[in-house]
């Protein structure tokens, strides 16, 4: 089994690598926003403070590790990233079982880590993030290991709000480690209190995070959100058969199910706070029904061949998608915005001098990174500014917050980018730029001055103050 394991991780990381590589020229949405705010860390700004942010601090924080670069940089880490979350899911399973339960477990926590929605599995997002200390926190709580055990799950916590779900379930496992597994939580995130608090940007961060993020949660996007949540739920169970049918036979022939319900139970609870059902929300299900798919496939034995037929499923869907991406093909719908970003984004860099800076109206963060150009405000999508989330406001121009938005509007008149870009109003004109009465005389000092397919660029027409 030592042979086995040199040989398997090594594998599956070249396989997680390639797949990844194959999305280098791809920026998804999820990515966009983290991967720009990271870049305005680089020119010396503070998150929250200077930087509107409306996800934990880790998540842009993350990319730092890689000095904040697109492309082959960030593939790298994701495939990295992915392998951690793959080792870690082996080492839990393995040690509450045996090897062949820990290769079970990651094998199929990296198959479905590339075969999934690719807007899913290959931005290093909140979500995804979150599910290496998941299992981490987890794995040290099964070991009794309480204040690590809080530490990871308060790491998760900096990552992504729904976390606190990891953070009880691991008083489940543990429960005489639950005072441990406080302290350990708290002192990490005590810590990140500090520091925003010495960095003036405690109230940004709750005002951005907490505030913004309560108003987003009680706004679902779908009239009937019990009936949608079945429905996806039911869907991404049957995508993701393999681990249902394994998780079954696991509950099947195990004597101690309760943890293990209560376990999926919880992450089930995350997946629907809020009530949006996004594909990448079931990754906190993701990390207990993995490991459990993974004994049951163990005590399946031969007959685990049925797991390896249901796998074809995600094979054939989303196998083909790659094959096309390493011909250079990805003139699909789902990135149609992001081929937009880098076409309006060049015509803003041909036309850019040195010391120029750039605000960009949408939520089209991906802009920042691709014009190589510094924010000129702290706001880097327009969501704080017309009240609207960025999930509907294509389509949608009904506002969830009504009394801040003004206040930044005029936040945002006071400042002097010399480019902005209007990356949402072709797409929805009831949101667009200039459907906004108090930002009329500020766009006066602007002109248009090239358009992409969906994109309006506009250019100051006086010198910059900034």
């Amino acid at each position: 089994m030592h042979f086995k394991a040199k040989l398997f991780f090594p594998v599956l990381f070249l396989v997680l690598l390639a797949a990844r590589l194959c999305h280098v020229g791809i920026l998804w949405a999820e990515e966009g926003l983290p991967l720009a705010a990271a870049g305005q860390l680089l020119h010396g700004k503070t998150l929250y403070r200077d930087i509107w942010f409306d996800k934990p601090p880790l998540v842009a924080a993350s990319y730092l590790l890689w000095g904040a670069e697109p492309g082959w940089p960030l593939r790298l880490a994701g495939a990295v990233y992915a392998l951690l979350a793959c080792w870690l899911a082996y080492r839990l399973a393995r040690e509450m079982w045996s090897p062949k339960e820990g290769f079970w477990a990651a094998a199929l926590l990296g198959f479905f880590l590339i075969f999934d929605l690719p807007s899913s599995v290959t931005p290093l997002a909140s979500d995804l993030l979150v599910v290496g200390p998941h299992l981490a926190a987890i794995w040290l709580a099964w070991r009794k290991e309480a204040l690590w055990s809080g530490a990871m799950s308060g790491l998760a916590f900096l990552i992504g709000p729904k976390a606190l779900i990891v953070a009880v379930a691991c008083a489940v496992w543990n429960p005489s480690g639950m005072l441990a597994m406080a302290a350990g939580f708290l002192a990490v995130n005590g810590m990140a209190a500090a520091w925003l608090a010495a960095a003036g940007a405690l109230q940004a961060y709750w005002e951005q995070v907490w505030q913004w993020g309560r108003l987003y949660a009680s706004a679902p996007l779908s009239d009937e959100p019990l009936r949608n949540g079945l429905l996806r739920t039911a869907g991404w169970a049957g995508f993701h058969g393999a681990l249902v049918i394994g998780a079954i036979w696991f509950f099947v022939k195990s004597k101690e199910r309760w943890r293990w319900a209560v376990w999926l139970g919880l992450c089930l609870v995350g997946v629907a706070a809020g009530w949006r059902f996004f594909p990448r929300y079931y990754f906190l299900l993701l990390a207990p029904l993995t490991v459990a798919a993974a004994r049951g496939c163990a005590l399946l034995g031969r007959r685990s061949v049925i797991v390896l037929v249901l796998l074809l499923v995600p094979l054939a869907r989303f196998g083909p998608r790659y094959i096309l991406l390493a011909a250079g093909t990805s003139d699909w719908t789902d990135t149609a915005m992001d081929r937009d970003s880098r076409q309006a984004a060049a015509i803003t860099r041909q036309l850019a001098r040195p010391g120029d800076t750039l605000f960009v109206w949408g939520f089209r963060p991906e802009m920042y990174v691709y014009a190589e150009l510094p924010a000129a405000t702290r706001f880097l999508d327009s969501q704080p500014l017309t009240g609207v989330p960025a999930d509907r406001h294509l389509t949608q121009s009904e506002p969830i917050e009504t009394e801040a938005p003004p206040a930044r509007r005029a936040e945002l008149a006071r400042s002097h980018p010399t480019f902005v870009i209007d990356g949402l109003g072709l797409y929805n004109p009831r949101l667009a730029i200039t459907s906004y009465g108090d930002l009329r005389n500020w766009l006066g000092g602007y002109r248009e001055v090239a358009r992409s397919g969906q994109s309006i660029i506009y250019r100051s027409t006086v010198p910059s103050r900034e």
